[in-house]
C-alpha cells in the first residue's frame, strides 16, 4: 500500500512544479522589465540634468543637446528651452520589448525633466 501511495505522491509533485514553474518564469520576466524600465529613466533623469547645466554653464544649445544624447537611452528626445534665468531640458523616449520573450510586454514612454538656474543670469 505505501508504494501506491508514494507514486501518487510524485505525481502531485509533478503537477504542483508544471504549474509553478512557468508562474516563476513570469514573475522573473516581469522583474527583469520593470529594472529594464527603471534603469532607462534614471538614464533620461541624467541625460536632462546633464544638458541644462552644460546650457546654464553657457554652453551652446546643441553641445548640450548632444551630451545628454550621450547618457540618454537610444532613441530619446531632448528639448531645451530657455526662459529668463533659468534653463529647462525636457526628455521622452519610448522603451520596448527587447526581443524574444519580451515582445509581449507592451511599450512605455519615459520622460524626465530639469531645470537649472542660468550662471550668467542678468542680475
Amino acid at each position: 500500500m505505501s508504494r501506491v501511495s508514494r507514486s501518487s505522491q510524485r505525481g502531485a509533485v509533478t503537477a504542483e512544479l508544471a504549474m509553478a514553474v512557468p508562474l516563476l518564469l513570469a514573475v522573473t520576466l516581469g522583474l527583469v522589465w520593470l529594472l529594464a524600465l527603471a534603469t532607462a529613466q534614471v538614464q533620461m533623469v541624467d541625460a536632462t540634468r546633464e544638458a541644462a547645466r552644460a546650457v546654464a554653464r553657457g554652453d551652446s544649445t546643441d553641445e548640450a543637446l548632444e551630451r545628454g544624447r550621450l547618457v540618454a537611452p537610444g532613441g530619446a528626445a531632448l528639448t531645451v528651452t530657455t526662459l529668463d534665468d533659468r534653463v529647462v531640458v525636457s526628455g521622452s523616449v519610448t522603451v520596448d520589448g527587447v526581443g524574444g520573450l519580451f515582445d509581449a510586454l507592451p511599450s512605455v514612454e519615459l520622460t524626465a525633466d530639469a531645470v537649472a538656474a542660468r550662471e550668467d543670469a542678468p542680475p
